[in-house]
């Protein structure tokens, strides 16, 4: 539960700065736009062939650009305008772009938030473990996490991904199931296996915190005072441990959604998702027509920048009133 301090502390530092709203803002907005993409979408994600008569991708609208196409056997340079129907014109494949920058966020926040989720539910009770009773248990937990901190996190997930392959989990939609949009596809292809690396790969981060801060609590005199009427280890951690905690804790979470998303993002463009609607997958499709037809692959980026900028803004609003005594460090 939140104490009053804490509360206060939350309330004054985001009414003082404008940072941290704006981060709010763009990442409200992108989950509402992640939650409701099938109503927002203007064309199926997953459909091919939108081109114009000459068989040239669209471009945004307001812009045009020059294509080559082949006329009775020659190739010959025409313009192509921009339409309405495709406001972010249309990829390589002739699949709409706006409708796939909606799914897209889905899958990077979904694959954000859940993966970091389920490393904090690995990591905290491993780090108090850890911490609380020290000696041969701290040791050989903190010496497995210190092993898979010696591999960059990219090169980790990678190895474990080709141990456990590529497993998308196909989850209904219910906002097509309701009858709420048509034509959309009727599930949504969460990179199971992704989610599961991300937060085999993330956890030891949370571990490191949590031993830390039980390091610290375990000498105080509440823990002692708690020890010396019989209390069990496990209600300690759970009552006192833990929440004395917790700071440092939620702090780390919103770092690390931003470095998961980053890392799902990579993951995708090195063609690891499991899923074709991502952003990372959609800017290696665009790496090869860069020069002539950038939009494929700067909205999708713009997608990956924003999100990863607002978790950040939130993680430096949160940290500034959490813990006061690193305010204005610039860390």
């Amino acid at each position: 539960m939140i104490s009053e301090r804490v509360r206060t502390n939350l309330e004054q530092t985001f009414s003082q700065s404008l940072l941290p709203k704006i981060g709010l803002g763009i990442l409200l907005l992108l989950v509402l736009m992640a939650v409701f993409a099938p109503v927002l979408a203007t064309h199926d994600p997953t459909r091919t062939g939108h081109y114009d008569e000459n068989g040239a991708q669209y471009p945004p609208l307001g812009t045009d650009y020059t294509a080559s196409v082949a006329q009775d056997g020659e190739r010959v340079d025409i313009t192509v305008e921009s339409t309405s129907e495709h406001i972010l014109g249309t990829n390589n494949v002739g699949q709409d772009v706006y409708s796939r920058f909606l799914y897209g966020a889905r899958i990077s926040l979904l694959v954000g938030f859940l993966g970091t989720g389920i490393a904090l539910l690995i990591g905290v009770p491993i780090g108090l473990v850890a911490g609380y009773y020290g000696g041969r248990v701290d040791d050989g937990l903190m010496r497995v996490a210190d092993t898979m901190l010696a591999f960059p996190a990219l090169v980790l997930a990678l190895a474990l991904l080709g141990v456990f392959g590529q497993s998308p989990v196909y989850v209904p939609d219910p906002i097509v199931r309701l009858g709420l949009a048509s034509g959309m596809p009727e599930s949504i292809p969460i990179p199971g296996t992704v989610t599961i690396v991300v937060a085999l790969v993330t956890w030891v981060w949370f571990a490191r915190v949590a031993r830390g801060e039980a390091l610290s609590v375990r000498n105080e005199e509440y823990v002692k005072a708690a020890k010396s009427f019989g209390t069990s280890d496990r209600t300690i951690l759970r009552q006192h441990v833990l929440p004395n905690s917790l700071t440092p804790i939620i702090v780390l979470a919103t770092i690390q959604v931003a470095a998961v998303i980053l890392l799902e993002a990579s993951l995708a463009y090195l063609g690891f998702s499991g899923t074709t609607l991502s952003w990372g997958y959609e800017i290696e499709r665009g790496q090869d027509i860069l020069p002539s037809r950038p939009w494929v692959s700067i909205f999708p980026g713009i997608g990956i920048v924003l999100a990863v900028i607002s978790v950040n803004l939130l993680g430096d609003w949160l940290r500034d009133a959490l813990d006061p005594n690193i305010e204005g460090e610039g860390r």
